[in-house]
């Protein structure tokens, strides 16, 4: 049986690691330095777990000594120097870490230690990226990618209207990393939360849309004149975001108070992540849209994908762990049945360009009941 380790027992982690523990040719141990969230996942069966703190290097080298995958699933300021560590120790990976670093850099190491690391490996980014490496194998040359994405609570509960399916602290990198895009082939830096529209998607109803930094390693990977990652919202959520950044809610840096020097962003997530916590039985949903062009033997073709998933109630997974952790999920089972040996960091839409790989995950997908819609015109 083959070993697989998950770095982080979160939402997200124990998705991932209840779902792979299913399969009767997986052994799963999951590691955390939080105690009660190991033993909500014992509880859950067949998941043997570590107390670690993923914070220390030994730590997470000790954790997965015995490991024939590892899985990242910690919040993005732990990702890059955790999947660092886990290529050092010769594992492959799949890493779901929304961390800022160039992933890249960690390529030649990789490649020397016969290392396959999937990189942002969940819905997004993930999924569109796959999708996009797909559809690019379909065309003479891609004009324009469009991703629309979001995550979002069913009941709409004042004042800010969401509920965080996934680190919090990783929401508010959304509101505050400059986003970039491409546009006319040059590359353009935005605020993040710029550029809003209103956007009617059926069932759903009107969302906001907001330029997000999504596109990560899709800026380098796939040469397109147009490429662009938004996130969703309830219409109404950008305009609170903007009001907290300006004011400086967000920021890092310490400022005096008395005698004592804090930092309003540690303020800020003191008291606005105990109102975005989904408590146990919140429902969520994630929307996605996905919007493909470009050129085959001098005809314009269009591909776009979209979903619409909701909260499992048999099983009380939520939407995000879902979509997220179902890709990831995947993956391994992909890596697995030796399906994709490229060797080094791979982003996700270099698997998604391997013959039968984005097949692969997307049936995976619609057994667990994440379903694409594609429609080519």
């Amino acid at each position: 049986m083959k070993q697989v380790v998950i770095l982080g027992a979160g939402r997200v982690g124990a998705a991932i690691a209840i779902d792979l523990a299913k399969d009767t040719g997986f052994n799963v141990t999951v590691a955390d330095v939080a105690e009660p969230a190991l033993v909500g996942i014992r509880a859950k069966g067949r998941i043997a777990t570590q107390r670690r703190d993923l914070a220390k290097a030994a730590e997470v080298r000790a954790a997965i000594q015995d490991a024939d995958y590892v899985v990242g699933a910690v919040p993005g300021f732990l990702g890059f120097s955790i999947l660092k560590t886990v290529i050092e120790a010769g594992k492959d990976a799949v890493d779901i870490s929304f961390f800022e670093e160039d992933p890249f850099t960690l390529d030649e190491l990789a490649k020397a230690k016969g290392v396959t690391a999937i990189m942002d490996c969940g819905i997004a980014p993930g999924c569109d990226n796959l999708i996009l490496g797909y559809v690019e194998q379909q065309l003479d040359r891609v004009t324009r990618f469009e991703c629309l994405v979001g995550g979002l609570p069913t009941v709409r509960t004042w004042p800010y209207e969401y509920k965080a399916g996934f680190s919090p602290i990783d929401v508010l990198e959304e509101y505050t990393r400059p986003a970039r895009y491409v546009a006319y082939g040059e590359l353009v830096t935005r605020p993040a939360l710029s550029e809003p529209e209103l956007i009617d998607f059926p069932v759903v109803g009107t969302l906001e849309a907001f330029n997000s930094d999504g596109l990560r390693s899709l800026l380098h990977t796939v040469d397109a004149p147009f490429k662009k990652e938004k996130t969703l919202r309830y219409p109404g959520h950008i305009e609170k975001m903007h009001m907290l950044r300006e004011t400086g809610f967000f920021r890092k840096e310490p400022m005096a108070f008395g005698d004592a020097r804090v930092s309003p962003l540690e303020l800020t997530t003191k008291l606005l992540f105990p109102m975005w916590q989904m408590e146990e039985g919140d429902e969520d949903f994630t929307i996605m849209r996905v919007i493909v062009e470009g050129v085959k033997d001098g005809q314009s073709r269009s591909f776009t994908y979209d979903l619409l998933d909701r909260y499992d109630r048999v099983t009380q997974t939520t939407s995000m762990a879902r979509t997220t952790g179902y890709t990831c999920a995947a993956a391994v089972r992909m890596l697995a049945a030796g399906r994709y040996p490229r060797k080094g960091i791979s982003p996700p839409e270099f698997v998604g360009r391997e013959a039968g790989c984005w097949e692969f995950i997307r049936k995976d997908l619609e057994e667990h009941g994440v379903v694409f819609v594609e429609t080519v015109r």
